[in-house]
């Protein structure tokens, strides 16, 4: 599922924008909302990864579409604030995640004592 997801994201950055689907009608939404699908499934594709390492590769993504959207025969616009809205859904997505593990270490580390 998630690299399904990750195919259909690029797809959809880089073909015509009237040909996109459109989740929501404010661009940065629909980044996030994608972002945040993405980082979800990542997790789960990958539960043996640093959620660190999931969030970097994840943001490289995000700026490789928007370097990509910047080619003159994409016909599409770049755009920084779009990269910017996919690492704050990255960093939703996942922020849940480390305080779970954050809190599991806190508590090994009680009963330790």
């Amino acid at each position: 599922m998630f690299f399904a997801a990750l195919i259909f994201t690029f797809y959809s950055a880089v073909i015509p924008p009237q040909l996109a689907v459109q989740l929501v009608p404010w661009d940065k939404a629909e980044h996030f909302i994608a972002f945040y699908a993405l980082t979800g499934l990542a997790a789960a594709a990958f539960p043996r990864r640093h959620v660190l390492i999931i969030a970097g590769s994840l943001s490289c993504f995000g700026a490789l579409i928007e370097i990509v959207q910047g080619l003159p025969f994409v016909h599409r616009d770049k755009d920084v604030w779009d990269w910017v809205a996919d690492t704050l859904a990255i960093a939703a997505a996942l922020a849940p995640m480390l305080l779970v593990r954050w809190r599991k270490l806190a508590s090994q580390k009680n009963i330790d004592r």
